[in-house]
Protein backbone atom coordinates (compact mmCIF):
# COMPACT_ATOMS: atom_id res chain seq x y z
CA UNK A 1 0.00 0.00 0.00
CA UNK A 2 1.53 3.33 -1.01
CA UNK A 3 0.31 6.57 0.47
CA UNK A 4 1.80 9.91 -0.45
CA UNK A 5 1.26 12.80 1.95
CA UNK A 6 2.33 16.19 0.69
CA UNK A 7 3.31 19.12 2.87
CA UNK A 8 0.75 21.53 4.24
CA UNK A 9 0.07 24.75 2.39
CA UNK A 10 0.46 28.41 3.24
CA UNK A 11 -3.06 29.48 2.45
CA UNK A 12 -3.57 30.50 6.07
CA UNK A 13 -1.94 33.85 5.26
CA UNK A 14 -3.83 34.68 2.05
CA UNK A 15 -6.47 36.98 3.56
CA UNK A 16 -3.87 38.96 5.47
CA UNK A 17 -1.72 39.29 2.35
CA UNK A 18 -4.44 40.78 0.18
CA UNK A 19 -5.89 43.17 2.73
CA UNK A 20 -6.36 46.93 2.48
CA UNK A 21 -3.53 47.49 4.92
CA UNK A 22 -1.28 45.34 2.76
CA UNK A 23 -2.29 47.32 -0.31
CA UNK A 24 -1.03 50.55 1.26
CA UNK A 25 2.30 48.88 2.01
CA UNK A 26 2.57 47.55 -1.53
CA UNK A 27 1.76 50.93 -3.05
CA UNK A 28 4.63 52.49 -1.11
CA UNK A 29 6.99 49.83 -2.43
CA UNK A 30 5.65 50.13 -5.98
CA UNK A 31 6.27 53.88 -5.85
CA UNK A 32 9.86 53.22 -4.83
CA UNK A 33 10.26 50.70 -7.67
CA UNK A 34 9.02 53.23 -10.21
CA UNK A 35 11.56 55.76 -8.95
CA UNK A 36 14.35 53.20 -9.19
CA UNK A 37 13.35 52.39 -12.76
CA UNK A 38 13.58 56.05 -13.67
CA UNK A 39 16.97 56.68 -12.06
CA UNK A 40 19.08 54.44 -14.34
CA UNK A 41 17.71 56.24 -17.41
CA UNK A 42 18.86 59.57 -16.09
CA UNK A 43 22.22 58.09 -15.08
CA UNK A 44 22.77 56.65 -18.56
CA UNK A 45 21.99 59.98 -20.16
CA UNK A 46 24.34 61.78 -17.78
CA UNK A 47 27.09 59.19 -18.34
CA UNK A 48 26.75 59.51 -22.10
CA UNK A 49 27.02 63.26 -21.87
CA UNK A 50 30.12 63.01 -19.68
CA UNK A 51 31.76 60.56 -22.07
CA UNK A 52 31.02 62.85 -24.98
CA UNK A 53 32.52 65.88 -23.25
CA UNK A 54 35.52 63.87 -22.05
CA UNK A 55 36.14 62.61 -25.55
CA UNK A 56 36.17 66.15 -26.94
CA UNK A 57 38.60 67.30 -24.24
CA UNK A 58 40.91 64.33 -24.81
CA UNK A 59 41.03 64.93 -28.54
CA UNK A 60 41.73 68.59 -27.92
CA UNK A 61 44.63 67.72 -25.58
CA UNK A 62 46.00 65.24 -28.10
CA UNK A 63 46.08 67.84 -30.84
CA UNK A 64 47.81 70.33 -28.53
CA UNK A 65 50.55 67.80 -27.52
CA UNK A 66 50.81 66.14 -30.92
CA UNK A 67 49.79 62.72 -29.62
CA UNK A 68 46.60 60.75 -29.15
CA UNK A 69 45.76 60.03 -25.49
CA UNK A 70 43.63 57.27 -24.01
CA UNK A 71 40.50 58.28 -22.12
CA UNK A 72 40.15 56.61 -18.72
CA UNK A 73 37.04 56.54 -16.56
CA UNK A 74 36.58 55.54 -12.96
CA UNK A 75 33.59 53.23 -12.48
CA UNK A 76 31.54 54.23 -9.41
CA UNK A 77 31.11 51.37 -6.95
CA UNK A 78 27.35 51.92 -7.06
CA UNK A 79 27.11 50.71 -10.68
CA UNK A 80 29.17 47.53 -10.16
CA UNK A 81 26.75 44.56 -10.17
CA UNK A 82 26.21 43.07 -6.74
CA UNK A 83 26.64 39.41 -6.01
CA UNK A 84 23.64 37.42 -7.16
CA UNK A 85 21.03 36.65 -4.50
CA UNK A 86 20.73 33.16 -6.01
CA UNK A 87 23.83 32.09 -4.08
CA UNK A 88 22.28 33.16 -0.78
CA UNK A 89 19.04 31.31 -1.65
CA UNK A 90 21.01 28.16 -2.46
CA UNK A 91 22.84 28.36 0.88
CA UNK A 92 19.56 28.79 2.76
CA UNK A 93 17.96 25.84 0.95
CA UNK A 94 21.07 23.73 1.62
CA UNK A 95 20.83 24.53 5.34
CA UNK A 96 17.17 23.48 5.42
CA UNK A 97 18.00 20.27 3.54
CA UNK A 98 20.84 19.46 5.94
CA UNK A 99 18.45 19.82 8.89
CA UNK A 100 15.81 17.68 7.15
CA UNK A 101 18.37 14.93 6.45
CA UNK A 102 19.65 15.02 10.03
CA UNK A 103 16.13 14.51 11.37
CA UNK A 104 15.61 11.48 9.15
CA UNK A 105 18.93 9.91 10.08
CA UNK A 106 18.41 10.45 13.81
CA UNK A 107 14.86 9.05 13.82
CA UNK A 108 15.11 5.42 14.95
CA UNK A 109 12.14 4.28 17.01
CA UNK A 110 11.94 0.62 16.03
CA UNK A 111 8.47 1.10 14.50
CA UNK A 112 9.28 2.51 11.06
CA UNK A 113 12.26 2.58 8.77
CA UNK A 114 12.59 6.22 7.72
CA UNK A 115 14.65 7.08 4.65
CA UNK A 116 15.24 10.07 2.41
CA UNK A 117 16.27 10.68 -1.17
CA UNK A 118 16.88 13.66 -3.42
CA UNK A 119 15.27 13.84 -6.86
CA UNK A 120 15.68 16.37 -9.63
CA UNK A 121 12.62 18.09 -11.10
CA UNK A 122 12.20 18.89 -14.78
CA UNK A 123 13.38 22.42 -13.98
CA UNK A 124 16.60 21.20 -12.37
CA UNK A 125 15.48 21.85 -8.78
CA UNK A 126 16.38 19.33 -6.08
CA UNK A 127 13.33 18.01 -4.23
CA UNK A 128 13.52 16.36 -0.81
CA UNK A 129 11.71 13.03 -0.49
CA UNK A 130 10.96 10.98 2.64
CA UNK A 131 9.84 7.38 2.90
CA UNK A 132 8.36 5.68 5.98
CA UNK A 133 8.12 1.90 5.76
CA UNK A 134 6.75 -0.50 8.41
CA UNK A 135 9.72 -2.47 9.74
CA UNK A 136 7.62 -5.63 9.88
CA UNK A 137 7.33 -5.50 6.08
CA UNK A 138 10.94 -4.43 5.55
CA UNK A 139 10.23 -1.61 4.72
CA UNK A 140 8.60 17.47 6.99
CA UNK A 141 8.79 16.07 10.71
CA UNK A 142 5.47 17.90 10.70
CA UNK A 143 3.67 14.76 9.49
CA UNK A 144 6.05 12.26 11.03
CA UNK A 145 3.53 11.04 13.64
CA UNK A 146 0.83 10.62 11.00
CA UNK A 147 3.20 8.70 8.70
CA UNK A 148 4.17 6.33 11.52
CA UNK A 149 0.55 5.84 12.46
CA UNK A 150 -0.07 4.77 8.86
CA UNK A 151 2.94 2.46 9.09
CA UNK A 152 1.47 0.67 12.09
CA UNK A 153 -1.61 0.00 9.98
CA UNK A 154 0.41 -1.53 7.14
CA UNK A 155 0.80 1.45 4.83
CA UNK A 156 4.07 2.53 3.25
CA UNK A 157 4.30 6.32 3.17
CA UNK A 158 6.04 8.74 0.82
CA UNK A 159 6.32 12.47 1.45
CA UNK A 160 7.60 15.24 -0.80
CA UNK A 161 8.50 18.81 0.15
CA UNK A 162 7.32 21.02 -2.66
CA UNK A 163 9.56 23.70 -4.12
CA UNK A 164 10.54 26.44 -1.67
CA UNK A 165 9.58 24.35 1.36
CA UNK A 166 11.21 21.92 3.79
CA UNK A 167 14.37 20.32 2.40
CA UNK A 168 13.70 21.18 -1.25
CA UNK A 169 15.38 23.86 -3.36
CA UNK A 170 14.16 27.42 -3.65
CA UNK A 171 13.63 30.57 -1.63
CA UNK A 172 11.76 29.58 1.52
CA UNK A 173 8.03 30.17 1.11
CA UNK A 174 8.31 31.25 -2.53
CA UNK A 175 6.56 29.40 -5.36
CA UNK A 176 6.68 31.00 -8.79
CA UNK A 177 3.95 28.68 -10.03
CA UNK A 178 1.93 26.03 -8.23
CA UNK A 179 1.83 24.22 -11.56
CA UNK A 180 5.49 23.42 -10.80
CA UNK A 181 4.35 21.60 -7.66
CA UNK A 182 1.58 19.82 -9.60
CA UNK A 183 4.07 18.62 -12.23
CA UNK A 184 6.58 17.61 -9.56
CA UNK A 185 3.88 15.52 -7.90
CA UNK A 186 3.08 13.76 -11.17
CA UNK A 187 6.79 13.05 -11.66
CA UNK A 188 7.12 11.69 -8.15
CA UNK A 189 4.04 9.49 -8.54
CA UNK A 190 5.81 7.71 -11.39
CA UNK A 191 8.52 6.70 -8.94
CA UNK A 192 5.92 5.48 -6.43
CA UNK A 193 4.23 3.34 -9.09
CA UNK A 194 7.54 1.82 -10.23
CA UNK A 195 8.66 0.99 -6.68
CA UNK A 196 5.28 -0.49 -5.69
CA UNK A 197 3.92 -2.44 -8.67
CA UNK A 198 0.44 -3.79 -8.20
CA UNK A 199 -0.28 -1.85 -4.98
CA UNK A 200 -3.04 0.76 -4.77
CA UNK A 201 -1.77 4.31 -4.33
CA UNK A 202 -3.53 7.01 -2.32
CA UNK A 203 -2.56 10.70 -2.22
CA UNK A 204 -2.91 12.99 0.77
CA UNK A 205 -2.84 16.79 0.77
CA UNK A 206 -3.49 19.47 3.38
CA UNK A 207 -4.54 23.06 2.67
CA UNK A 208 -2.60 24.24 -0.41
CA UNK A 209 -1.24 20.70 -0.65
CA UNK A 210 -4.85 19.59 -1.02
CA UNK A 211 -5.28 21.97 -3.95
CA UNK A 212 -2.13 20.54 -5.56
CA UNK A 213 -3.42 16.97 -5.17
CA UNK A 214 -6.81 17.95 -6.57
CA UNK A 215 -5.39 19.62 -9.68
CA UNK A 216 -3.05 16.70 -10.34
CA UNK A 217 -5.98 14.28 -9.96
CA UNK A 218 -7.81 16.04 -12.80
CA UNK A 219 -5.15 14.72 -15.18
CA UNK A 220 -6.58 11.53 -16.79
CA UNK A 221 -3.23 9.74 -16.42
CA UNK A 222 -3.26 10.32 -12.67
CA UNK A 223 -6.98 9.69 -12.37
CA UNK A 224 -6.67 6.24 -13.90
CA UNK A 225 -3.78 5.14 -11.66
CA UNK A 226 -4.65 6.56 -8.23
CA UNK A 227 -6.99 4.59 -5.96
CA UNK A 228 -8.15 7.64 -4.04
CA UNK A 229 -7.20 10.97 -2.43
CA UNK A 230 -7.53 12.34 1.11
CA UNK A 231 -7.89 16.08 1.62
CA UNK A 232 -7.76 17.94 4.93
CA UNK A 233 -8.88 21.58 4.89
CA UNK A 234 -8.20 21.86 1.14
CA UNK A 235 -7.66 25.28 -0.39
CA UNK A 236 -10.59 25.16 -2.78
CA UNK A 237 -12.27 28.19 -1.28
CA UNK A 238 -9.79 30.98 -0.49
CA UNK A 239 -10.72 34.55 -1.31
CA UNK A 240 -8.99 37.89 -0.66
CA UNK A 241 -10.62 40.33 1.72
CA UNK A 242 -11.69 42.68 -1.11
CA UNK A 243 -12.66 41.97 -4.78
CA UNK A 244 -10.22 44.63 -6.04
CA UNK A 245 -7.32 42.31 -5.20
CA UNK A 246 -8.49 39.79 -7.79
CA UNK A 247 -7.55 42.47 -10.35
CA UNK A 248 -4.43 43.75 -8.56
CA UNK A 249 -2.93 40.39 -7.56
CA UNK A 250 -1.51 39.40 -10.99
CA UNK A 251 0.00 42.87 -11.49
CA UNK A 252 1.61 43.05 -8.06
CA UNK A 253 2.85 39.45 -8.27
CA UNK A 254 4.52 40.27 -11.61
CA UNK A 255 6.26 43.42 -10.34
CA UNK A 256 7.17 42.23 -6.83
CA UNK A 257 6.92 38.42 -6.84
CA UNK A 258 9.10 37.76 -3.77
CA UNK A 259 7.95 40.70 -1.69
CA UNK A 260 6.68 39.84 1.79
CA UNK A 261 3.82 41.81 3.33
CA UNK A 262 4.64 41.84 7.01
CA UNK A 263 1.05 42.33 8.16
CA UNK A 264 0.44 38.81 6.84
CA UNK A 265 2.16 37.13 9.76
CA UNK A 266 1.77 34.26 12.16
CA UNK A 267 -0.48 36.24 14.47
CA UNK A 268 -3.28 36.03 11.96
CA UNK A 269 -5.88 33.29 11.87
CA UNK A 270 -5.53 30.54 14.52
CA UNK A 271 -4.91 27.11 13.00
CA UNK A 272 -5.04 24.83 16.06
CA UNK A 273 -6.48 24.77 19.58
CA UNK A 274 -3.45 22.86 20.88
CA UNK A 275 -0.86 25.33 22.28
CA UNK A 276 1.96 22.79 22.07
CA UNK A 277 1.23 22.08 18.42
CA UNK A 278 1.36 25.81 17.64
CA UNK A 279 4.71 26.19 19.42
CA UNK A 280 6.11 23.21 17.51
CA UNK A 281 4.93 24.62 14.18
CA UNK A 282 6.19 28.16 14.62
CA UNK A 283 9.54 27.12 16.05
CA UNK A 284 10.33 24.63 13.27
CA UNK A 285 12.80 26.13 10.73
CA UNK A 286 11.58 23.70 8.07
CA UNK A 287 8.03 25.07 8.27
CA UNK A 288 7.56 28.45 6.58
CA UNK A 289 5.53 30.67 8.91
CA UNK A 290 6.75 34.09 7.78
CA UNK A 291 4.83 36.73 5.81
CA UNK A 292 3.35 35.28 2.65
CA UNK A 293 5.25 36.19 -0.51
CA UNK A 294 3.14 38.02 -3.07
CA UNK A 295 3.63 35.56 -5.93
CA UNK A 296 2.84 32.57 -3.70
CA UNK A 297 -0.35 34.27 -2.55
CA UNK A 298 -1.40 34.97 -6.12
CA UNK A 299 -0.71 31.35 -7.10
CA UNK A 300 -2.98 30.16 -4.30
CA UNK A 301 -5.76 32.42 -5.57
CA UNK A 302 -5.16 31.17 -9.13
CA UNK A 303 -5.30 27.45 -8.31
CA UNK A 304 -8.40 27.83 -6.11
CA UNK A 305 -10.16 29.71 -8.90
CA UNK A 306 -9.26 26.90 -11.32
CA UNK A 307 -10.61 24.25 -8.94
CA UNK A 308 -13.84 26.16 -8.37
CA UNK A 309 -14.53 25.93 -12.10
CA UNK A 310 -13.45 22.30 -12.52
CA UNK A 311 -14.86 20.44 -9.50
CA UNK A 312 -17.32 18.48 -11.61
CA UNK A 313 -14.43 16.92 -13.55
CA UNK A 314 -13.06 15.10 -10.49
CA UNK A 315 -13.72 11.35 -10.78
CA UNK A 316 -11.17 9.97 -8.30
CA UNK A 317 -12.64 8.55 -5.05
CA UNK A 318 -11.97 11.03 -2.27
CA UNK A 319 -12.32 11.75 1.42
CA UNK A 320 -12.48 15.41 2.42
CA UNK A 321 -12.20 16.51 6.05
CA UNK A 322 -12.73 20.05 7.32
CA UNK A 323 -13.16 21.87 10.62
CA UNK A 324 -16.32 23.93 10.74
CA UNK A 325 -14.51 26.75 12.60
CA UNK A 326 -11.69 26.92 10.06
CA UNK A 327 -11.02 30.60 9.26
CA UNK A 328 -8.24 29.85 6.78
CA UNK A 329 -9.91 27.76 4.10
CA UNK A 330 -13.67 27.61 3.63
CA UNK A 331 -15.48 24.46 4.83
CA UNK A 332 -18.39 25.46 2.57
CA UNK A 333 -16.06 25.04 -0.40
CA UNK A 334 -15.30 21.48 0.74
CA UNK A 335 -19.04 20.85 0.92
CA UNK A 336 -19.37 22.20 -2.62
CA UNK A 337 -16.58 19.87 -3.75
CA UNK A 338 -18.42 16.95 -2.18
CA UNK A 339 -21.73 17.96 -3.80
CA UNK A 340 -20.35 18.41 -7.32
CA UNK A 341 -17.53 15.92 -7.78
CA UNK A 342 -17.05 12.17 -8.25
CA UNK A 343 -19.34 9.26 -7.44
CA UNK A 344 -17.31 7.64 -4.63
CA UNK A 345 -16.98 10.42 -2.07
CA UNK A 346 -17.01 10.95 1.67
CA UNK A 347 -17.05 14.16 3.71
CA UNK A 348 -16.29 14.66 7.41
CA UNK A 349 -17.11 18.04 8.94
CA UNK A 350 -15.96 18.57 12.53
CA UNK A 351 -17.84 21.06 14.67
CA UNK A 352 -15.54 23.47 16.54
CA UNK A 353 -12.27 22.34 14.92
CA UNK A 354 -9.82 24.68 13.19
CA UNK A 355 -7.54 24.46 10.14
CA UNK A 356 -4.73 22.06 11.10
CA UNK A 357 -6.87 19.00 11.76
CA UNK A 358 -3.97 16.62 12.35
CA UNK A 359 -2.67 18.94 15.08
CA UNK A 360 -5.94 19.52 16.88
CA UNK A 361 -6.60 17.83 20.27
CA UNK A 362 -8.90 15.39 18.40
CA UNK A 363 -6.12 14.30 16.01
CA UNK A 364 -6.33 10.62 17.01
CA UNK A 365 -10.00 10.40 16.03
CA UNK A 366 -9.27 12.17 12.74
CA UNK A 367 -6.45 9.72 11.94
CA UNK A 368 -8.83 6.86 12.72
CA UNK A 369 -11.38 8.29 10.22
CA UNK A 370 -8.69 8.48 7.52
CA UNK A 371 -7.33 4.97 8.17
CA UNK A 372 -10.82 3.49 8.22
CA UNK A 373 -11.56 5.05 4.83
CA UNK A 374 -8.26 3.72 3.44
CA UNK A 375 -8.83 0.19 4.77
CA UNK A 376 -12.20 -0.06 3.06
CA UNK A 377 -10.57 0.76 -0.31
CA UNK A 378 -7.34 -1.17 0.21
Amino acid sequence: MAVEPLTSGVSDLINALFSLRSLRSLLVVLNAVVLLLLLPTRRRKRTSALKSEAGKDEKHEGRKKGSVGTTKFRVPAAVVPRRSTAFAVDLEAAARRSLAIRRVVQDDDGVSMREFSLVCSARGDTLFIQIWTPISVKISDRYNDFAKRLNTNGFKVYGMDWIGHGGSDGLHGYVHSLDYAVNDMKMFLERVFVENPGLPCFCFGHSTGGAIVLKASLDPEVENRVAGIILTSPAVGVQPSHPIFVVLAPIISFLLPRFQVHVANRRGNPVSRDPEALVAKYSDPLVYTGPLRVRTGYEILRITSYLQHNMKRLKVPFLVLHGMDDTVTDPKASQKLYDEASTDKTIKLYEGLLHDLLFEPEREAIMDDIIQWLNVRA
